[in-house]
């Protein structure tokens, strides 16, 4: 928004020291006033110019300045969610694992007491 307000402004300020520059060419004058006065404009049109410019480079700091807050804002916000999912995501895990653990207890208990009862099946055989 900054950029097209400086470059309708520049356009006009280009405008206007045209028109001014022709204006003063074409008025009867002698040499010596024509050349003060053509100073004078371009003085006028360089301090406008600057000042311009000066106004649309702070316009954009600031508007940079503040799109770099807000992507930072983002940024933690995306980086919080993925914690707190990562956070859910782990803690689902840990239950599996320890429903995991204790099928796998459940399992070796099997196991050995199957292996016992063979065992003995075949002590008393």
């Amino acid at each position: 928004m900054a950029s097209n307000t400086g470059t309708t402004l520049l356009a006009l300020l280009t405008g206007a020291a045209i028109g001014a520059g022709i204006g003063i060419l074409y008025a009867p004058d002698q040499g010596k006033n024509t050349r003060k006065k053509i100073s004078k404009e371009t003085a006028k049109a360089q301090k406008k110019l600057n000042k311009q410019l000066k106004e649309t480079q702070e316009a954009l700091a600031t508007t940079a300045k503040d799109t770099k807050l807000t992507l930072e804002q983002k940024l933690e916000g995306a980086i919080s969610s993925a914690s707190y999912k990562a956070d859910d995501v782990l803690t689902a895990l840990e239950s599996k694992l320890e429903k995991l653990r204790a099928q796998n207890a459940k399992l070796q208990l099997d196991t050995k007491k199957a292996q016992a009862d063979t065992a003995a099946k075949k002590a008393t055989v």
